[in-house]
């Protein structure tokens, strides 16, 4: 468990930071910049949750439990030497993702358009939550070509934007609050 009886500790002034190996490395390392994008997107499921009550507000704070996960999994970087012992993220959290997508979409009529990112507070906060999930993808992707990355880690965001998306709907009304697109409308 973590102890934090410092905040600063002046390590990082300087330009570097350390990942979860010891490695000292750039703060704008692609590593770095994939699990400090993962914590930009725990907090605004955070302002999202502020507007959520119930299962959806239960799902959410799962979520960002995971996101911890993931980031402690994206902080240190695979290797044969840790023996297992880093905390990665696992199948079964992609599953429960899966699960929860398909109880909320089957409640809902199939989509006939793109939906414009609003409606309620909490479905307009879940949608710039799933922008930034789809922006910390790319970046562990691309992280991914230049070295290791847990391949269910990226399993797992690409599904969290997929959940994201359709909480958001569920949370509309079940889609009938979403604000859809109608093309050329404003022409």
């Amino acid at each position: 468990m973590v102890k934090l009886t410092r905040i600063y500790t002046r390590g990082g002034d300087k330009g570097k930071t350390s990942l979860g190996d010891g490695a000292r490395v750039a703060k704008h390392d692609p590593r770095v910049a994939a699990y400090g994008t993962i914590d930009e997107a725990n907090a605004a499921i955070g302002v999202a949750k502020l507007h959520a009550k119930g299962k959806a507000a239960a799902m959410l704070s799962r979520i960002q439990n995971d996101l911890f996960d993931l980031g402690a999994d994206l902080c240190r970087p695979e290797d044969r030497k840790d023996g297992g012992g880093a905390l990665r993220v696992v199948a079964s959290q992609t599953r429960r993702l899966e699960q929860e997508i398909d109880a909320m979409n089957a409640e809902m009529k199939p989509l006939t358009s793109f939906i414009l990112p609003g409606g309620g507070a909490a479905s307009a906060h879940l949608h710039l939550a799933r922008t930034i999930v789809r922006r910390a993808e790319r970046e562990m992707t691309a992280l991914a070509e230049r070295g290791p990355v847990n391949p269910e880690a990226i399993r797992y965001v690409n599904r969290l934007s997929d959940h994201l998306f359709v909480l958001a709907r569920h949370l509309n009304r079940k889609g009938r609050g979403d604000p859809l697109w109608q093309p050329g409308a404003t022409r």
